[in-house]
């Protein structure tokens, strides 16, 4: 099969024949129709990931058509159109059976543990647990949108945010997961602020349902107006960034008993932030951390999209091929396109 393969971190990606994997028992091999480009996958190139062994297909965000089934797997079949979640549960440790597949103890990462969808086929573990059946309605491009950066944001709002209706919430960073974040808070009724640096990416968070913007590269003091424009600072804050700066001000800018959720990744020099530990205190703050979503959550957001509540297909902006991903993909620091890239064509 035709794949993308790294065999040094922050070297060069080839296109190689790679031979087509086979289903273990618990899983299943998949026809990739479409996969999703983020800058996990550029963190995981890096080097960031020291779960990742050489050389590695990357790619965590995708969707398709079940090709192979193992003998074990009992509620899946060929021809079955299907996606899951970036994170997948082993189904038998303790944080699994207590409903947290998502920070599963033995998880399997396509495109880190495992190879990924920068393929033509990919092998999944734990199908009977982790696999999601896809609506027809819901195309594989879409389906791939959703990939770690919709469904973080999904459970970052909802199951972690715990957001309501008239809540202001603060997303830092307007890429893939602060752009998701700002459409699924506004679809519950919240009222959100934007801020990133560049403005483009203001507008476009404004087009989905952002209500006030923050520049926080010409803005004086970015604390303050996120205060000002939510009126007293936000229940709910999200660093969608991953940065020291992000973080202390999503922090920062929250009101009493308010909520700092973290879904931007915080490697390297950013992994050790300062925290407004004072506020925290004095304020009774909760910081929380969002990592994927299980996949028996699917369903409550494949509803809102089938009902047209949620339009994630709005975030893509724009549709590549495999062999364009290979510098696509080195270059993911550098470009301020907007909304998320989806490969399509292999």
């Amino acid at each position: 099969m035709k794949a993308a393969v790294y065999h040094q971190f922050n070297g060069p990606l080839t296109i190689e024949n790679l031979p087509t994997p086979e289903a273990t028992a618990d899983g299943v091999v998949i026809k990739v129709a479409a996969t999703g480009l983020c800058r996990s996958d550029w963190h995981g190139w890096k080097g960031h990931d020291s779960d990742i062994a050489l050389p590695q297909v990357p790619g965590h965000e995708f969707a398709g058509t079940i090709v192979e089934v193992g003998p074990h797997v009992k509620q899946w079949r060929k021809g079955d159109r299907v996606t899951l979640p970036f994170v997948c549960g082993c189904g038998s440790c303790g944080q699994c059976v207590s409903g947290n597949h998502q920070v599963c103890d033995h998880q399997f990462q396509p495109g880190f543990t495992h190879h990924g969808s920068f393929a033509e086929y990919v092998a999944v573990h734990y199908a009977n647990i982790n696999l999601v059946r896809l609506p027809d309605e819901i195309p594989f491009t879409t389906a791939a949108s959703l990939g770690c950066r919709f469904v973080t944001s999904f459970r970052a709002v909802v199951d972690q945010g715990k957001v309501s209706g008239g809540q202001w919430v603060a997303v830092h960073g307007c890429g893939g997961v602060g752009l998701s974040a700002i459409m699924i808070a506004t679809a519950l009724g919240a009222n959100v602020v934007a801020i990133d640096i560049e403005e483009n990416k203001l507008d476009f968070a404004k087009s989905l349902g952002a209500v006030a913007t923050v520049n926080a590269n010409s803005s004086p003091n970015t604390i303050e107006e996120v205060i000002h424009k939510t009126a007293g600072g936000a229940h709910l804050s999200i660093d969608a960034f991953g940065s020291q700066s992000t973080c202390f001000n999503s922090i920062s800018n929250l009101r009493k008993r308010g909520k700092h959720v973290q879904i931007g990744l915080m490697v390297g020099e950013h992994s050790m932030p300062k925290i407004p530990m004072g506020k925290v205190l004095s304020d009774e703050l909760e910081i929380i951390g969002s990592h994927g979503m299980q996949a028996y959550r699917y369903p409550e957001l494949l509803s809102m999209i089938k009902q047209g509540k949620l339009q994630p297909e709005k975030l893509i902006g724009e549709k590549i091929t495999l062999d364009e991903s290979l510098i696509r993909l080195t270059e993911m620091d550098q470009y301020n396109g907007l909304g998320v890239t989806v490969i399509n064509q292999f």
